[in-house]
């Protein structure tokens, strides 16, 4: 079996995975964004002559984050900019079609490297699969003002993902894959990215699909993001300007990133960063990201495209057993949140109406869930049939009682993920399954698979679109039943009046 390939940089070699599968590891897409390179636009990476050994993942962006099973950043870790490439049956026929990877974490935190996303299912079920690192955090997407003689990039890691894919479109080729026939995927930050790429015309012609799993809403104007970065800065102990940013180190920054990260999480009256403190976003700067997602793919920016949304039941039910949502248990705490949000008049009475029972922690949750995610992936689908592309839309609803029997593993944010990399046995998803799968789980994945596989090779994953007559929505769950959008549209109505995209300060 061959393991050798070449690609524009140089030779590279992979190893046997398992069967027919073949991984090549940690392939610099582009230069190191360190040095010189801090803060600009990625640049080609370096050439080699040997055969580069690619048998183990690229290191990772700057974070703190330590996740299960994938390497911590560590300073001195520079290459950070790297593929990795699942092909099956690489002595076969070529021209398969290719997945393409984006992980989310906020844009803060994550890599490539987490074992949910080992490609070798879906290679196995045909697919020429490619995952990526980007800059996170302040590196980035972190506002740095314009110097005396040089403007600094905005969405440094959005033209990282663009790169990424220019890479894929030159060299995938050599791994049998075809470079017409190119979907992006990712989930929460890594869907909102793509949303971001649908609109690019940095990224025009680079993919035909798209796959957004739980895109995650907010964008920031330029005021916002030049404000983070004066908060950030400070919080560094160095000057808001490229100099005074430079001075400090990745480290320094992440560093200053979570400790103005914690002081929101610690002041109930700091705004809707209390709730969910995330820093970082895409920046509408006119020029690497020219309008929000939503309003460019209503406005027919990505036609052209085929795109397939999917959200879970109970998103952020996720961030509340991982403690790091805000806890609102009392009404007044409840009716601060709704006002910081500027939600609808009627919304919260609404959602508590339909959940007469819940403990007021479930309503805000669900209430949350919706803003952040689930409304969102269902506007940004008909956005998109609306303007004349082609759109499907489904949703994940597969709980189970724990493994201790001692509660509900939910249908929360990031549970669709190992299904539909068919990884959903491994250990490190057994937080998110709830234990060992069952048969049922197997054949779930079994049929989210061959959905995401199917889509990548002829935009059609097995159901109706959404404009199509009595469409109706795809609905994961363990016993097959057919889908139905029952209950939801009562929901739906209570966002008639809620504007997006929704701008956080």
């Amino acid at each position: 079996m061959n393991t050798t390939f070449t690609t524009t940089s140089g030779p590279v070699r992979g190893f046997p995975t398992s069967g027919d599968v073949v991984a090549v590891l940690g392939i610099p897409y582009a230069a190191p964004p360190f040095g010189a390179n801090r803060f600009r636009e990625p640049l080609p990476a370096a050439v080699w002559t040997e055969v580069r050994d690619c048998t183990s993942f690229g290191p990772v962006a700057p974070q703190s984050a330590e996740l299960p099973g994938a390497p911590a950043w560590a300073p001195g870790d520079e290459d950070v900019l790297t593929v990795n490439i699942w092909t099956p049956t690489p002595d076969g026929p070529g021209d398969r079609p290719v997945l393409v990877w984006i992980h989310g974490g906020a844009y803060t935190f994550g890599s490539s490297a987490q074992p949910d996303f080992d490609g070798t299912a879906l290679a196995r079920a045909g697919l020429v699969v490619v995952t990526l690192n980007y800059r996170l955090g302040f590196e980035g997407f972190g506002h740095v003002p314009a110097g005396a003689d040089h403007a600094y990039p905005d969405n440094r890691g959005l033209l990282d993902q663009v790169a990424a894919l220019r890479w894929v479109r030159e060299n995938i080729a050599a791994f049998g894959g075809d470079p017409d026939s190119v979907t992006v995927a990712g989930q929460s930050s890594g869907a909102a990215s793509i949303a971001c790429l649908m609109v690019m015309d940095g990224a025009r012609g680079l993919f035909r699909r798209a796959v957004a799993h739980s895109p995650a809403s907010p964008c920031y104007t330029l005021d916002i993001a030049a404000a983070t970065t004066r908060e950030v800065a400070r919080a560094a102990g160095c000057a808001a300007t490229p100099e005074g940013l430079a001075s400090v180190s990745p480290a320094a920054l992440v560093a200053a990133s979570d400790r103005v990260v914690d002081q929101y999480r610690r002041d109930p009256f700091s705004g809707s960063r209390h709730y969910d403190p995330s820093l970082y976003a895409p920046v509408l700067d006119g020029d690497v990201l020219p309008t929000d997602p939503l309003t460019g793919i209503a406005g027919g920016a990505a036609r052209e495209l085929d795109l397939l949304v999917c959200h879970t039941t109970e998103e952020y039910w996720l961030f509340d057993a991982v403690g790091s949502s805000a806890k609102v248990t009392t009404e007044a705490q409840l009716d601060l949140f709704a006002a910081d949000f500027g939600l609808p008049d009627g919304l919260v009475v609404g959602y508590r109406e339909a959940l007469p029972h819940a403990p007021v922690l479930d309503v805000y949750l669900a209430v949350f869930g919706d803003l952040l995610f689930t409304e969102y992936a269902d506007r940004l689908a008909e956005a998109h049939a609306g303007a004349g592309g082609r759109a499907y839309r489904s949703r994940f609803d597969r709980r189970r009682t724990g493994a201790d029997g001692a509660g509900t593993v939910r249908a929360w944010h990031c549970a669709d993920v190992p299904f539909a990399f068919g990884n959903h046995a491994d250990d490190s998803a057994a937080f998110l399954v709830g234990g060992s799968p069952t048969p049922a789980d197997h054949e779930l994945a079994r049929r989210m698979v061959r959905a995401w596989a199917d889509f990548a090779a002829t935009g059609e994953p097995g159901w109706s679109p959404v404009d199509a007559p009595a469409a109706r929505t795809r609905t994961w769950t363990t016993d097959a039943r057919p889908a139905g959008d029952e209950g939801r549209a009562a929901v739906r109505a209570l966002w008639a009046g809620a504007e997006f995209p929704l701008l956080r300060a």
